[in-house]
């Protein structure tokens, strides 16, 4: 079992995560935190976050990483779900019912899968 700290920084930067309708990157957790704390700290409790499964990253369509609450279903833990990136707004939020498929050949093992969807989200249609 991992021991993990928890900090008034940690908890906000969490807080802010699990509460928005998108995912969120490390300039966006730095503005909404209203100088809580400074960057590297934030890369810090951001990296500590995704190493303890209460987060994800998700590598944007132009390379921006953002950052998201995991949902476990059943105690399983899985990231292998569907993003979409709005091209209007820019967010990105988890399709958690939109199922990814793909077809590889057989002598290829696959350890993690990163669907990025863009488009125009309901909000900016």
């Amino acid at each position: 079992m991992k021991v993990t700290r928890n900090t008034v920084a940690k908890g906000a930067i969490l807080d802010l995560i699990a509460n928005s309708d998108s995912a969120l990157s490390h300039s966006e957790i730095h503005k909404l935190t209203q100088d809580l704390c400074d960057r590297v700290t934030i890369y810090r409790i951001l990296d500590r976050l995704v190493n303890e499964d209460v987060i994800h990253k998700i590598v944007n369509l132009d390379g921006t990483i953002k950052y998201a609450k995991c949902h476990h279903e059943n105690h399983v833990h899985i990231h292998n779900h569907v993003h979409f990136s709005c091209e209007k707004c820019l967010k990105v939020t988890c399709m958690e019912n939109v199922q990814p498929s793909y077809i590889i050949p057989r002598n290829y093992k696959v350890n993690d899968v990163n669907f990025t969807l863009s488009g125009l989200c309901p909000n900016c249609l």
